[in-house]
């Protein structure tokens, strides 16, 4: 059995309108894409929270999914006469059936944070038994260990020192999946607390702390933060970083350190400029245009 793939071209005006005609008219799913994808002329819509809607791109792929014996020509026209355009381009391309969880696991290989620290999609075989192996599918929550953001906190917590990992009480503050929170216990922290605003990351966070046989324990962030941590691990919006600057302050004992992600190069000024007031910042640590900030809380 076989599908066939309908991939025609669209301004913004017209995108919308045109996927909505298209699953009138039979398509099994519609999806809109930039035209522009992968090259640099690529556009960029998505902002952070707060900032206004962006709308979709100004030139975009409207993609169909049809029938295998579906009339092209047939569903072409009525859609040019239903919107009354004229002359649409397009390509039609045929896709075989297929094992789709096998073809999505495919796309997923263990993640190497340091030689004795990855993570493991639950379907592969570790590459180094001997390490701290992390078992984590993608898709549960933010945080698989594959973005910039999450493998900057994951290769800060993997160089602390042992013995003061061991003694510390660590917050992964914005737990998403819990994987900072897991790595932290695994590494050797003492007691491991994460919070998430979300909570679908929560039970994702303590399904895959039982999975991964470690104790950290998750909570609603409005539930619990109630005493000083030595270790805080922050991963979220830079925009939410600078909202709760005092809140992470507050957590973090005196001298205990923290660590920030989430945030782009362009914005490390504006965040340094904020924990600066209740933090020794230390030189930014960048990886692909990301950047992780790191400080020791200052001492009254």
């Amino acid at each position: 059995m076989h599908w066939l793939l309908l991939k025609i071209q669209s301004t913004e005006p017209q995108a919308e309108p045109l996927s909505e005609v298209l699953m009138e008219h039979g398509a099994l799913s519609v999806s809109i894409e930039d035209a522009h994808a992968d090259t640099l002329a690529e556009q960029a819509i998505f902002g952070e929270p707060g900032d206004p809607p962006p709308g979709i791109w100004q030139q975009n792929i409207v993609t169909a999914m049809l029938d295998a014996e579906a009339d092209v020509q047939a569903l072409l026209a009525t859609v040019q006469s239903e919107l009354q355009l004229d002359g649409l381009k397009y390509q039609l391309e045929q896709i075989e059936e297929q094992d789709w969880v096998r073809a999505t696991q495919a796309q997923f290989d263990p993640i190497r944070v340091t030689d004795n620290l990855w993570i493991v999609p639950s379907w592969h075989q570790a590459p180094n038994a001997e390490a701290l192996n992390i078992v984590l599918d993608p898709g549960l929550a933010f945080g698989t260990g594959s973005h910039p953001t999450t493998h900057l906190c994951l290769s800060w917590l993997a160089q602390l020192p042992k013995a003061e990992l061991a003694q510390a009480n660590v917050l992964d503050y914005g737990c998403g999946s819990g994987i900072l929170a897991i790595a932290a216990k695994k590494l050797g922290a003492g007691q491991v607390i994460g919070v998430d605003i979300d909570s679908q990351a929560v039970i994702a966070s303590r399904d895959n702390a039982t999975n991964n046989q470690v104790e950290a324990v998750f909570y609603d962030s409005a539930d619990y933060l109630h005493e000083p941590f030595d270790i805080i691990v922050a991963n979220i919006l830079s925009s939410a970083l600078m909202v709760l600057a005092p809140v992470i302050a507050k957590s973090c004992k005196n001298g205990g350190k923290v660590a920030l992600s989430g945030i782009l190069e362009s914005q490390q000024e504006m965040l340094l400029a904020r924990y600066s007031e209740w933090f020794e910042m230390d030189v930014p640590i960048q990886q692909d245009g990301w950047v992780l900030l790191t400080g020791t809380r200052k001492c009254p």
